[in-house]
């Protein structure tokens, strides 16, 4: 049973994915600076919040996901020598940044500030982290600051996967996998992409020891039979998996754009960039090779208001005002959690998800927001608890047994995103792709050499194929053209290399080249596709 000197507990769950994005054959690609954005304004920043917070020997235990594709990305040589270039520009940048606003009083401070961040980043890069994110990620795992859980393999959505359960068994058994090699251990915990479950989908999580996943708050909410602690308690299911729900009070504050903390007028304004701000003479070694324009990362603006015109930015007025809004958020905590626990009559666990981006890249203070919340935390309240679902399930041990409901997070709490009429072509072509490489895994039990290459990847292909990204992408409108062609050109290589195989006819020197392209899960065995 929980301690008596605390009413609850709150799981703060950081969400970390990127797409897989890996162009060799380019030497610059825009959407590689999807992940060099990321490093630059999320990771590094959030492992120096949570590095500070470990050598304080502040207490706190925070769950993160880091995606098989992005933990890949981390890892591969050659994206991480590309980092290291951009981050040397990005000081190369910051100091004529220096000289050309020096005297300037509304925006000489703030370039000396973006300065010293750079620099700061390069050193912990570098130097503290040895170029090795995921390491610098598993050492806090280890130190028990964190715990890290997986993800599908490829953020495969997968309640559109149902109609070949091989392939949804594949997408969690090679997230599985992958994460036993980037970790060390066992995956305590899953992300779901987008959140997506189907019940009978745990199955295949108990099938790999994993113990819990998250839904969003109706994925409780309409469990059968109806839950009796609502979304403040998980429920168990017939597998022994619990599913933890989002709490929706929490998630708005941080969220909401109306309401939420990263909308106030002080934080700095994502839009502004001086890759759009400047004469592109000055920027045109910093944006695109065709020279079109782009965000570089220095932002001189607040977002001020709903108009066009922006107030300059101040780093040390945002920072304050960060601190102010981690205080809130605490005390909304507490009287959440003193009344959640007189309702329920039982600790509730208030579960406050969030895609891990959001931190830095879109809310550029998130990272001290929760710097303060920790900190504060520990320190200035004795309500609740900073908890890990194993921490929770440990702790307080009984569970109702019940059953989720298809679900997912984003607009609608379905598929709605995923399966429209931007989106739905793809479907037809990934369920083709799954009957064939199903068809290769039931044929072909044993493998070498070459045989044994191409069957591999073909799995890397539709696994590839099957990333929810591409079809979140076609919905939102940005980056489409990309988003269509990474989908046609994954199916075209799996029924290129189906044919290949059951043709005996494998051409060497073109599954050389796409393996080059694709590397990732170097351990992939294609007979996880094997018929149920």
């Amino acid at each position: 049973m929980p301690s008596t000197d605390i009413q609850g507990y709150v799981t703060l769950v950081l969400h970390a994915h990127l797409p897989y994005v890996r162009h060799p054959e380019h030497e610059e690609f825009l959407e590689e600076d999807w992940l060099y954005e990321a490093i630059t304004e999320t990771y590094l920043p959030l492992l120096d919040v949570f590095d500070r917070i470990a050598d304080d020997g502040v207490p706190c235990r925070v769950t993160m996901t880091i995606t098989p594709t992005l933990a890949s990305m981390l890892r591969d040589e050659l994206l991480v020598a590309r980092y290291g270039r951009r981050l040397d520009k990005l000081c190369e940048l910051a100091d004529k940044e220096v000289h050309r606003t020096k005297g300037d009083p509304a925006f000489g401070g703030t370039a000396w500030f973006y300065r010293e961040r750079f620099y700061h980043l390069r050193r912990l890069f570098h130097d503290r982290y040895q170029r090795d994110l995921v390491g610098a990620f598993r050492r806090l795992q280890d130190a028990g600051v964190l715990e890290i859980v997986t993800c599908c393999a490829t953020h495969g959505f997968l309640p559109l996967l149902q109609p070949h359960p091989e392939a949804v068994r594949a997408q969690i058994a090679v997230g599985a996998q992958a994460y036993r090699g980037f970790f060390g251990r066992g995956p305590p915990g899953i992300w779901l992409a987008e959140c997506g479950y189907f019940p009978g989908a745990e199955r295949y999580l108990a099938d790999e020891g994993i113990r819990y996943f998250f839904v969003d708050t109706h994925g409780i909410l309409d469990a059968v039979p109806r839950p009796r602690f609502g979304a403040y308690a998980p429920v168990v299911t017939e597998a022994g998996v619990a599913a933890f729900g989002r709490d929706h009070e929490s998630s708005l504050q941080v969220w909401s754009a109306e309401h939420g903390y990263p909308g106030d007028s002080l934080y700095r304004e994502f839009y502004r960039d001086i890759g759009y701000d400047l004469p592109i003479d000055y920027v045109r070694p910093y944006v695109q090779a065709t020279g079109e324009r782009k965000n570089i990362g220095i932002k001189y603006h607040r977002i001020t208001g709903k108009t066009p015109h922006k107030e300059p930015y101040d780093p040390g007025a945002a920072r304050e005002r960060a601190a102010s809004h981690a205080g809130n958020f605490m005390f909304n905590r507490e009287k959440q959690i003193e009344h959640l626990r007189g309702a329920i009559g039982r600790a509730p666990v208030v579960v406050s998800p969030y895609d891990a981006e959001l931190y830095g890249h879109w809310w550029f203070e998130g990272p001290d927001f929760l710097d303060f919340f920790i900190r504060k935390s520990a320190y200035d309240q004795k309500t609740f608890k900073l908890a890990t679902p194993t921490d929770y399930l440990r702790e307080v041990q009984e569970q109702q047994i019940a059953q989720p409901p298809f679900c997912s997070w984003g607009a609608g709490g379905y598929a709605d995103v995923w399966l429209n009429q931007t989106n739905d072509w793809i479907y037809r072509h990934l369920h083709k792709g799954a009957e064939r490489m199903i068809g290769l895994a039931r044929d072909y039990p044993e493998a070498d050499g070459l045989r044994r290459r191409a069957l591999n990847q073909a799995a890397r292909e539709l696994l590839l194929a099957q990333s929810s990204d591409w079809a979140f992408i076609m919905k939102t409108g940005t980056m489409v053209d990309y988003a269509v062609r990474r989908t046609k050109e994954h199916v075209l290589r799996l029924f290129r290399l189906h044919d290949q195989i059951r043709g005996g006819a494998i051409d060497e020197g073109w599954l050389a080249h796409v393996e080059g392209r694709d590397n990732l899960f170097p351990d992939i065995d294609w007979r996880v596709y094997r018929p149920a």
